[in-house]
């Protein structure tokens, strides 16, 4: 991780080095935090950071599921988002705003919760690598399911949710491969680690539904609107894990991951063993949004004011 001067904390700038918690703090015991991963990009137009709001509303969303409220509201999180780019002066970020459950309790459910919130942003690269990210990467059908329903909520970005990909992309590192795709508890897709899955076949493009145990992912919905945009079926359903090594093309989408092409799965070929045409075209478009190739969503795009500026418009 590229540290950075300053962090965002419950509503102040600090030092990025003063960004602690207690070693009882709840959210660490029990995984008890609510979290975003969010991309800044540089544009013509300078920063720029990718459907900021939906990011945050999500963020309360995962909460409400637990039944805790951040009291910060959405536009507060955004204020503070916006603060911590420009005190840090940067031009091209990861942003992770997460709200934990604090310090004071050692039940597992207390009555009365203490949320506090950070917001941290920082440079970062492909989550995958430039080299995945431009030839794909080589990944494998993990031993470990994704969360069966009514266990915990796959729809929740939560802390704790997140030990199913630890334990997936773990056993996959362990095993040679880049990245490790869980399954349902009854065979079918879901997700990777920390990705939406997507396979093309005969020209039409395939993603696990809702019901298959994924994070239903803001770049997923991205991706679904933009290729139905360039002519693209696209089908949200059941898949077996079989329908992968038939595929023509797979690509990971994600926050982190962007869009990743897969070039192998359980060390059989993917189509030509690189990044495919669709693949590639449907990249192109998204990364077009932010040099301006791309037309139609600028509405996506948050555009970060100089300091200067945002002090005039205040």
């Amino acid at each position: 991780m590229q540290e950075v001067e300053f962090i965002w904390k419950n509503g102040k700038i600090i030092p990025w080095a003063e960004a602690t918690v207690h070693l009882m703090t709840h959210g660490l015991h029990y995984g008890t935090s609510f979290f975003e991963g969010i991309r800044v990009y540089e544009t013509p137009e300078g920063p720029a950071v990718f459907r900021l709001e939906e990011h945050i509303k999500r963020l309360h969303d995962t909460a409400k599921i637990y039944g805790q409220t951040i009291t910060f509201s959405v536009e507060e999180i955004i204020t503070a988002c916006e603060d911590v780019i420009r005190a840090n002066k940067l031009k091209s970020a990861y942003i992770r705003p997460i709200a934990y459950v604090g310090y004071g309790s050692m039940l597992v459910a207390p009555k009365e919760c203490t949320i506090d919130l950070a917001v941290a942003a920082f440079p970062w690269g492909a989550y995958l690598g430039d080299e995945g990210l431009n030839n794909g990467i080589d990944a494998c059908v993990s031993s470990w399911n994704r969360a069966a329903p009514n266990t915990i909520p796959t729809l929740a970005k939560a802390g704790g949710n997140y030990l199913s990909g630890f334990l997936i992309c773990s056993e996959a590192h362990d095993r040679g491969f880049d990245e490790g795709i869980g399954l349902t508890v009854d065979g079918k897709l879901s997700e990777g680690a920390g990705e939406n899955l997507f396979l093309i076949k005969n020209g039409v493009i395939y993603t696990p539904d809702s019901s298959s145990s994924i994070l239903s992912g803001i770049t997923r919905d991205t991706i679904i609107t933009l290729a139905k945009e360039m002519g693209y079926e696209i089908r949200e359903q059941a898949i077996s894990r079989e329908a992968l090594y038939l595929a023509d093309e797979v690509f990971f989408t994600g926050t982190a991951a962007e869009v990743t092409p897969v070039r192998s799965i359980d060390r059989k070929q993917i189509g030509e063993g690189q990044a495919g045409p669709v693949t590639k075209k449907i990249q192109k478009t998204f990364f077009g949004m932010f040099n301006g190739t791309t037309t139609g969503h600028e509405h996506w795009l948050h555009h970060i004011a100089p300091a200067a500026s945002a002090q005039k418009s205040a």
